[in-house]
Parts: C-alpha cells; sequence; structure tokens
C-alpha cells in the first residue's frame, strides 16, 4: 500500500524560499515528526513517500494514487494543508490529520480531514496504519503522551540531500509553561528523555554532518536533567560521532561550567535562546520565570557558553503590553549589549492552546480571526493581534527598525571579528547574519502586501 506523509508549507514564511536567498537553505528544518512516523510503518506493508514542501511542492495530479495520507501543521500550516487534503480526498485517498494544530482546533480540522490524531501520534500509528489497510478509519485517535523510550529511529534515509542539517529529538515536555508557548499545553510538562543509546544510534544514522536537536529545552531545569544532558553528552563525545549541532535551551546553559564544556566536546556549536525581553516587566508578563533569577548578567552567561566556541542566537518578542514606541531599537540594543550572535525577533503571536490566546481572545484582541484563512499569517512573523501600545504600523515599523539596527553591516562586520578573535564558528555566523539581513528586504515586502491585503492602515484593523 502507498503512503505519503505531508509536511505543507506557508509561502508567507521568508525562511523557507530558498530559490530567493541561498542563505535561507541553512534555516530550513526537516519534518522530523513525519519521519519519526515513517519509522515505525512496517516497510514490507506500505511504500512511504515523505513530502516536504518547503523545499517546493510536487506536481501532486502526476503522482500516483495514495492508499492512506497523512499531514503534519503548525497552525500557520493549516490552510495550506487543507489545500492538500481537499485534493487527495478529490481522489478518494483517505486524509489523516495530526500535530499541535490538529489538536488545539479538533473541530475545524476535522471538517478538512478524514481523521484526526491528537495530542502525540506514536502511540496510535500503528492502529491507524492497521484501521487504514481494512479501510476502517476512524474519525479521531487520541494519542496522548508517547512512552517515546519505546519509538525506533527516524527514517533519516527517506528525504533527498537537500538540507544542511539533519534532525534528533532527545527530550519532550517543558516544565517553564510560558505563557506564549503550546508546548506544554501540546507535550506536557513532564519532561521525558529518550534512552541515551537510543539517541547515539540515531545520530549515527544521519548523514549531514550538521544536525539540529529540535528538543524544546535540550538540558531541562532541574538536577536530575542537568546531569542527564551530561551523560548524554559524555556518550555522544566517546562515540567520536563527527557531527556540528545546533539546539535551544534556557539560560540556566551557561551557569554549568562542565556541562558547557561537555557540550563543546560533543560538538555542540550553536545554542537557542529566548530571552523574549529586555525588561523584568516584560518577563513577568509572559511568565518567563527562568529568565527572572535575582543577579542574572545576560551578558556574562552569554559569554560564558561563547567561551566554549559554541554561537548564542537569542530570540525576542515584541508587542508585549509593556512594550511602547521604541521597543525595536531597545532590542536590538539589548541584543547587542548581551552579545549574542544572531538576533530572532518575532512578533507576539497569541497561538490556540496558550494562555496567551485565551487573554486576548476574551479581550476581543485577535484581529485577524477570519479563519480558517487568516491562520496562515500565525507564523510569529506578522502582527495577527491588537498591541497596547503600538498601532498596527507601528509594531511593523518598529521590528523593521530592529532588525536594521542589529543586522546593520557595520554591526556584522564588528560580529565577525569577535568570533574570529574567539574562534568561534565564523561561517555559521556568517551564514545566520547574512541570511537575517538579506530577508530584510523579503520581509518589507511581506509587510507591504500584508498592509494591503488586510487594510491594515485603518485604525481598526
Amino acid at each position: 500500500m502507498r503512503l505519503y506523509l505531508i509536511n505543507p508549507s506557508n509561502s508567507l514564511v521568508s525562511i523557507v524560499r530558498v530559490r530567493e536567498s541561498h542563505w535561507n537553505r541553512y534555516r530550513v528544518w526537516k519534518p522530523l515528526s513525519l519521519m519519526a512516523l515513517a519509522g515505525l510503518t512496517p516497510p514490507e506493508a506500505w511504500d512511504i513517500t515523505i513530502v516536504d514542501e518547503n523545499l517546493g511542492a510536487p506536481d501532486y495530479p502526476a503522482m500516483p494514487r495514495p492508499d492512506l495520507v497523512g499531514i503534519t501543521a503548525f497552525t500557520s500550516q493549516a490552510p495550506r494543508a487543507y489545500e492538500v487534503a481537499a485534493h487527495f480526498r478529490r481522489l478518494g485517498a483517505p486524509v489523516v490529520m495530526g500535530g499541535i494544530h490538529a489538536t488545539m482546533c479538533l473541530d475545524e480540522v476535522m471538517e478538512h480531514v478524514d481523521s484526526v490524531v491528537t495530542w502525540e501520534a506514536e502511540g496510535v500509528w500503528p492502529q491507524v496504519l492497521e484501521d487504514a489497510r481494512h479501510g476502517c478509519l476512524k474519525r479521531r485517535y487520541d494519542g496522548g503522551l508517547a512512552k517515546i523510550g519505546d519509538i525506533p529511529p527516524a527514517r533519516h534515509d527517506l528525504l533527498p540531500a537537500r538540507y544542511a542539517f539533519g534532525a534528533v529529538q532527545t527530550t519532550r515536555g517543558c516544565p517553564l509553561n510560558c505563557s506564549f508557548c503550546s508546548v506544554t499545553a501540546f507535550n506536557g510538562a513532564h519532561y521525558r528523555q529518550r534512552p541515551i543509546a537510543d539517541v547515539v544510534r540515531e545520530f549515527q544514522l544521519i548523514r549531514e554532518k550538521r544536525v539540529l536537536v529540535v528538543d524544546d529545552n535540550l538540558v531541562g531545569t532541574r538536577p536530575e536533567h542537568i546531569a542527564r544532558a551530561k551523560d548524554l553528552f559524555r556518550a555522544m563525545a566517546r562515540a567520536n560521532l563527527k557531527k556540528e549541532w545546533v539546539a535551544q535551551a534556557t539560560i540556566n546553559f551557561a551557569d554549568d561550567e562542565e556541562l558547557l564544556a561537555l557540550a563543546a566536546k560533543a560538538g555542540c556549536r550553536g545554542v537557542f535562546i529566548g530571552f523574549e525581553s529586555p525588561t523584568p516587566e516584560g518577563l513577568r508578563e509572559l511568565g518567563k520565570k527562568s529568565n527572572l533569577l535575582k543577579g542574572r548578567d545576560f551578558r556574562a552567561s552569554v559569554r560564558s557558553i561563547q567561551r566554549h566556541k559554541i554561537l548564542v542566537v537569542g530570540s525576542f518578542i515584541l508587542g508585549l503590553d509593556v512594550d511602547e514606541p521604541g521597543i525595536g531599537k531597545r532590542i536590538a540594543e539589548a541584543a547587542t549589549q548581551y552579545g549574542v550572535d544572531i538576533l530572532n525577533a518575532l512578533f507576539l503571536t497569541p497561538l490556540p492552546g496558550t494562555r496567551l490566546w485565551d487573554q486576548m481572545r476574551s479581550a476581543g484582541r485577535i484581529v485577524l480571526d477570519a479563519f480558517p484563512e487568516d491562520w496562515k499569517y500565525y507564523t510569529l512573523t506578522f502582527p495577527v493581534a491588537r498591541y497596547k501600545h503600538l498601532s498596527p504600523d507601528g509594531v511593523i515599523e518598529e521590528m523593521i527598525s530592529c532588525d536594521r539596527s542589529f543586522y546593520s553591516m557595520p554591526r556584522i562586520l564588528r560580529r565577525m571579528w569577535g568570533n574570529l578573535w574567539g574562534r568561534r564558528q565564523l561561517l555559521i555566523s556568517l551564514v545566520g547574519n547574512l541570511s537575517y539581513r538579506n530577508n530584510l528586504r523579503l520581509n518589507r515586502k511581506a509587510y507591504a502586501d500584508f498592509n494591503r491585503q488586510r487594510g491594515q492602515g485603518q485604525d481598526s484593523v
């Protein structure tokens, strides 16, 4: 039987426009969730094809009719997911959809597909396949929280060699429960770890030299989490994987010198850290308690990480209730002061399943609400809500000001000199900075199109 597993694209997301900017190749990640489901699919019973539309949508009419289609989608991918589902349903092929959006917007998704998998799919995927083979798919399967220790390696062989990074997962769940993040709602607060030996074996299956560790919080927050991370890094170093990898973590990653040394020895070359706001008031608004540690010196923390030849990507959110005009430059200045190598600034975006969504919806502050069509703007790169002190045009100007200031050529050159002097991943840093700088032009065009399409100049929007 023929199975298609599809990751839909969103044309509004500039980083997937690889043809427009070669640098974006380094910011397109593999659809690991689909690769994991493929690993649970018996190859003797199913002919599996994974389609990642971020590399370009295929000619679906020219493809053989499948016996089952599985689609995953974040909220911003939902409109395209429904288009793809409609095509295959017209052919009579059953379509099952899962992922965060399918879980948080179940009733909407069920209108567009034959079956929905809520929560994590691994625990019910074998049953989905068996029911599909016998033509008796249920309308809904509840996967709950998977036992990730029982999950086999993902099928890394099913995607073309066109990615700069491979992908692997070592943990799930996050205990932080920030108001804007749906990770805790979807994956739970309980921090679940895969067996270290399984992680090392899967690393060895990845053909790319560079790897993205997709964990939402690689090292966790508690002493036992940190101890496990150290054991993982020791095992990776012993295996001599010859891989360089990047990951996501909280700022506490910088607090343990042994942890940093082991991470670097295991191949860590970059870490994505959510600073979120340059002010304590903003951090309290977001529930980012981990960043409110009394006496925390962010510049010193960043330098501690960088001393181990590890780059720091700093993420900030623009549009908080405490943010006033000038916040764009303030974020750029904070990121520069902290010494981060790359800045990733995003608009405050209420996503279904988060406390922020509940708060903004109850207050009538969700402006783009013509669903499902408007989901395409929920990429974190468009302002979809009403912001307290910033007008619709003003919040966009703040974002442009932020990126233009941080990614000015003089500042890029100063960062490159610092990386050269510190012998820190000069090529990766250069690629990241040039990618963001090149996307300034794409983003300005996207904002102009957004304003025209949404009538953003009106005060009511």
